[in-house]
């Protein structure tokens, strides 16, 4: 079966990615379709990149660089839960992009983006841009969530629209068909 890893890109303290991970993470096991595992990236506990070696080379000083790849390499496709900070990516997300690189190769993944007005798809663009970079493909479909807060009950309880629940379901559907098709890549490395 596959894998996918939604990964909670914000480490901020306050944040509320986790609430939004935590519903995406609930519907991708409800898919079927994956073996599915939320990834915390504030769980790495990851400094601004610190390694003394280049990435591609994976010769890992660094615990956290190496609990890092490890989690990176097992998934087949990732589901990336990000704010919009400034009209761009959270700083913690490209850090992440940034520790490892082969790990990242022809996966698939998809974006839960959440903010204000624009519901973070600002930061989605611009991180599409630097995950083709690292040989990944991302999925046209994407949930974006506007006005996050007036989703998030007392309790830090995501409660998604219709529209979201829906475009959350076909987003699943393609990222496993990208999931499949790319791990014959996958295979020759």
């Amino acid at each position: 079966m596959l894998k996918l890893h939604t990964i909670v890109c914000s480490t901020r303290p306050g944040r509320v990615g986790l609430s939004v991970g935590r519903w995406f993470h609930a519907a991708a096991q409800g898919h079927g379709g994956f073996e599915a595992e939320l990834v915390d990236l504030a769980d790495f506990a990851l400094p601004v990149y610190d390694e003394p070696h280049h990435p591609r080379l994976q010769r890992y000083e660094q615990a956290h660089t190496r609990a890092w790849a490890a989690s990176v390499a097992a998934a087949d496709a990732y589901v990336f839960v990000t704010p919009e900070y400034n009209y761009g990516p959270p700083p913690s997300f490209v850090n992440a992009l940034t520790y490892v690189y082969r790990e990242w190769h022809h996966k698939a993944a998809g974006f839960v983006s959440y903010g204000g007005v624009s519901g973070g798809m600002r930061a989605v663009q611009a991180e599409r841009l630097m995950l083709t970079s690292l040989k990944v493909m991302p999925m046209a479909e994407q949930v974006s969530i506007p006005m996050v807060g007036q989703q998030i009950d007392g309790e830090g309880v995501f409660t998604p629209t219709e529209g979201q629940g829906k475009g959350a379901a076909a987003m699943l559907i393609e990222l496993a068909r990208w999931a499949g098709a790319l791990k014959p890549l996958r295979a020759e490395a």
